[in-house]
């Protein structure tokens, strides 16, 4: 095993742009230092099922601006299938490999850190939209969701204009509205709504008397971001998705602005309008930062593991590429950043 130079890459958990450019820097870079490098398909399935591919040059050749991910991805979790932790074990050994780079989220990265501890050689890459992982100041495929939604933002604020309404935009944010702050902070929105501060009735009062102050101004339109996981009135608006079997749980979330337009509008008179990105901020070509900062942690992933420096996981730190332990991730979730959240608060209403 000592001798032995091949590499295991595998992507899980939702997909998000720039996982395919990661991908890329890892295997040509793993190849440079004459590794092999073994693709394995559908995440955590693929070595519970033996699915896998051998990765070269020409495979990830063209692919660092394609969005979703070569290898395919999905939810499965071996904590949750029976003898799963010992079936990836087994087939770890079987593939001959020497350690495995792991990008994935909150879930797939918690998986990772804990078949460390029982003895696997990882290495783990962090990416989601959510910007939501411990231990990084950016996940590969948030700027490019920043961007999407903004843009969304931007296209909304014209019909705004023109009807002389509210429109509230739905981002994603489970647990935290990174994506909320920045893209209505890039768009100039007049009010942004995250999971870290809950929308109480006291709260829910000053944005309704926020959006009359406009009107009575002269101002006949106004734009909130809204993230997802935004606790309204006490709750958050969700349901428990129906996980497959060997899947990670997770609530499904969806549907906060409406229910927050309805009371707006109840209570304001005013013609209050909703959309709902969805996954459209997941999908598509990735930005150039993204491209970028998947190819440098694709890169440090490989440094990594010729140090024999397992149980980390990449992570941009100020301006430095660095690593951080694992089990960092589950430590809990990232929260937004109040100083950002307090700047783009001042050029609310």
């Amino acid at each position: 095993m000592e001798n032995q130079k091949r590499i295991g890459i595998m992507t899980g958990g939702g997909d998000c742009p720039g996982l395919n450019a990661a991908i890329r820097a890892a295997t040509k870079s793993a190849i440079n230092e004459g590794f092999e490098v073994i693709g394995i398909h559908n995440g955590w399935e693929g070595l519970l099922d033996e699915d896998t591919e051998e990765l070269d040059r020409r495979k990830t050749s063209g692919i660092i601006d394609r969005g979703g991910t070569i290898l395919g991805t999905s939810r499965t979790s071996p904590l949750q299938v029976e003898n799963g932790t010992r079936k990836v074990l087994d087939t770890f050994k079987k593939l001959g490999l020497t350690a495995l780079v792991v990008l994935g989220g909150d879930g797939t990265l918690t998986v990772a850190s804990k078949m460390f501890e029982m003895g696997l050689p990882v290495v783990g890459i962090p990416k989601t939209i959510d910007n939501d992982i411990r231990g990084t100041d950016y996940t590969i495929g948030f700027q490019t969701a920043v961007e999407i939604a903004t843009q969304a933002l931007d296209r909304i604020r014209t019909t705004a204009e023109s009807h002389h309404r509210v429109m509230l935009l739905e981002v994603m944010g489970r647990n935290a509205g990174w994506i909320a702050v920045y893209a209505g902070m890039a768009n100039g929105a007049d009010a942004i709504l995250i999971p870290e501060i809950p929308l109480d009735d006291e709260k829910l009062d000053d944005l309704c008397q926020m959006l009359l102050t406009r009107k009575s101004r002269g101002v006949n339109f106004s734009i909130v971001a809204v993230a997802e996981g935004t606790v309204l009135q006490g709750k958050t608006v969700n349901r428990e998705d129906a996980a497959a079997a060997g899947e990670m749980p997770r609530p499904k979330y969806g549907g906060v602005a409406a229910e927050l337009a309805e009371i707006i509008e109840k209570r304001t008179k005013l013609h209050t309008g909703v959309s709902s990105l969805g996954y459209i901020q997941r999908g598509g070509t990735p930005t150039a930062y993204d491209r970028s900062l998947a190819t440098v942690f694709g890169v440090k992933a490989i440094t990594l593991i010729q140090e024999k420096s397992y149980g980390r996981m990449t992570a941009l730190r100020g301006n430095r590429i660095t690593s951080v332990p694992l089990s960092i991730v589950a430590e809990g979730t990232k929260t937004v950043d109040m100083n950002a959240y307090r700047t783009a608060e001042r050029f609310f209403g």
